[in-house]
């Protein structure tokens, strides 16, 4: 059986209270006693210097006062100890406990200085004789280690509470920082699906929407050749929606079944074909795809999507397009060019492939320009280290 950490015994504040009343009703045992056999004055200096012990957690301070005014009252009235002394070192260690350093320190003070004034006191009792440097000392040494003990006890004590709430506080920042950290990732997570949502969802309706025209308007001459271009509109919408599947699979919970792979720099050529079939001629320069980490084969084939998807949009009928991916050095290089309107195309201002692609190449250090090339068409450079 696996050995079970045991965990420290704490009172409660219901436990607490039942301590106190314990421990007040304990030193309160013999002063009936005494209020029978011995003297009233003697009780009621004992129930006066025990009672407050009941509330020396809440207002340890007050107690500390009360309790030492006791031991002063004590000390004008009788020349002998009582059994209520006990009640001084409980009260101290109370303050040491509960209060803040200054006055703990203060209490401290006051008792080591009862401790002097007890010794003279009681043994003035057993007579004047008795009143010598080393009697005075031997006393004052012992009342006051009941005092130093129970200051240090109480100092002790406070220092572990403190250590423990700074080690709760810090154990609670971390879960909150955590917290943090998942809802951040959690969003990180959401854009990246969003991007890839847009990706595909953008390159296929494009697609899908460049055929459905060319086939309206060829069905107008000769049906059979509409006939190629409804089997690329149905095979690009079987394509995107098991793309889409696989994405918002993602934003479930994981279930039985292995999820279709990602894109990756092999899949680029046929992404080409598809889009030369579709009708954008499309001259590409592949290198052989070099070893590179699964999110920046991602990264390459959804620049080199999107940027072709932008080609079809905006660059105008007719339009070609040049792409060119390979490796230098430690960098993968995407170039996708069109000789179409340039800068003279029209933008709605409602894409956002641009920005997606900005954020991906972002996302893994790297950087990205897209704008008008010289002598007429756009042109989109990414370089992304590998």
């Amino acid at each position: 059986m696996a050995r079970q950490e045991r965990q420290p015994l704490r009172l409660g504040p219901r436990g607490e209270r039942w301590f106190d009343l314990g421990l007040t009703l304990f030193l309160l045992l013999p002063v009936p006693v005494v209020l029978l056999a011995v003297s009233p004055l003697d009780a009621g200096l004992m129930t006066a210097q025990i009672v407050p012990l009941l509330w020396r957690r809440r207002h340890a301070v007050v107690v500390f006062a009360v309790v030492a005014s006791g031991s002063a009252l004590q000390w004008l009235l009788t020349d002998y100890p009582l059994w209520s002394q006990l009640a001084f070192p409980v009260a101290t260690y109370s303050v040491a406990r509960y209060a803040p350093p200054t006055r703990a320190a203060a209490a401290l003070a006051v008792g080591l200085a009862g401790a002097v004034v007890a010794a003279l006191d009681w043994l003035r009792g057993y007579g004047a004789d008795q009143l010598t440097a080393q009697n005075v000392t031997a006393y004052a040494v012992t009342i006051a280690l009941f005092v130093v003990v129970a200051w240090t006890l109480g100092t002790l004590g406070r220092t572990r509470q403190a250590y423990v709430d700074a080690l709760v506080e810090r154990g609670e920042r971390l879960e909150r920082e955590a917290a943090q950290q998942a809802a951040l990732a959690a969003m990180e997570e959401r854009h990246r699906i969003a991007r890839e949502m847009h990706d595909v969802v953008a390159h296929s309706l494009t697609t899908i929407v460049v055929q459905a025209d060319g086939a309206g308007a060829a069905a107008q001459q000769d049906p059979a050749v509409a006939v190629p271009a409804l089997e690329t509109i149905a095979g690009t919408g079987r394509e995107a929606i098991a793309e889409l599947r696989r994405m918002l699979g993602l934003l479930r919970s994981e279930e039985a079944g292995v999820p279709a792979p990602q894109p990756r720099l092999t899949d680029l050529p046929g992404l080409l074909e598809e889009v030369r079939a579709a009708g954008t001629p499309v001259d590409w320069e592949l290198a052989e795809p070099p070893a590179v980490s699964d999110g920046v084969a991602l990264t390459v084939f959804r620049i080199v999507q999107e940027a072709l998807s932008n080609v079809r949009r905006h660059a105008g009928p007719g339009a070609a397009a040049t792409v060119a991916v390979r490796a230098e050095g430690a960098d993968m290089v995407v170039e996708v060019r069109d000789d179409g309107r340039g800068a003279g195309a029209y933008d709605d201002g409602r894409g956002l492939g641009l920005t997606g692609m900005r954020e991906r190449v972002a996302a893994h250090g790297g950087t990205l320009a897209a704008g008008p090339a010289p002598g007429g068409g756009f042109a989109v450079c990414a370089r992304i280290p590998r």
